[in-house]
């Protein structure tokens, strides 16, 4: 049995930048920042940070592009992948990164990591200026229960 899979938590440390292939295949490269911390033999706390290249494509890369920024929370499920090839000088060049297979936003903090990105127009506004008047409240429903479904009605 063989398992290619990584799971990884952690803040981007720049901008996606969105670019398109030849054949039109949307693709996003960002860096992912992990923490470990830990305390050494004194009790001393110690902190180590890794850097990972994610590479989103399609759908997820233009999302990604969107509505991340530097500093977004990011739970990425992907699997690595090794790429070598020969730059310009002709040194033998290799690359390990993680193939996004599924991204999801954490949560938003105010101010920080995640909004729509100012360069991408959403959906929504149509090439507009976007509007920055207060969000609408939502209505309440009031639920008469006096004849609804109660629990004990349920077969599950």
């Amino acid at each position: 049995m063989n398992l290619n899979k990584v799971i990884l938590i952690g803040r981007l440390t720049n901008d996606p930048d969105l670019r398109t292939t030849p054949s039109g295949q949307s693709v996003t490269t960002v860096s992912v920042a992990t923490n470990r911390v830990w305390f050494d033999q004194n009790k001393q706390k110690k902190e180590d940070t890794e850097f990972h290249s994610v590479v989103v494509w399609g759908r997820q890369a233009e999302t990604v592009h969107q509505f991340l920024k530097k500093g977004a929370l990011i739970y990425v499920e992907g699997r690595l992948r090794t790429r070598s090839w020969n730059d310009t000088t002709g040194n033998k060049r290799k690359v390990t990164e993680i193939v996004a297979e599924n991204i999801q936003f954490g949560p938003r903090a105010q101010g920080t990591g995640f909004a729509p990105n100012a360069s991408a127009p959403s959906a929504h506004d149509n090439g507009k200026e976007a509007d920055n008047s207060p969000e609408e409240e939502l209505p309440v429903i009031d639920i008469d229960d006096t004849n609804g479904i109660k629990s004990e009605d349920l077969p599950f």
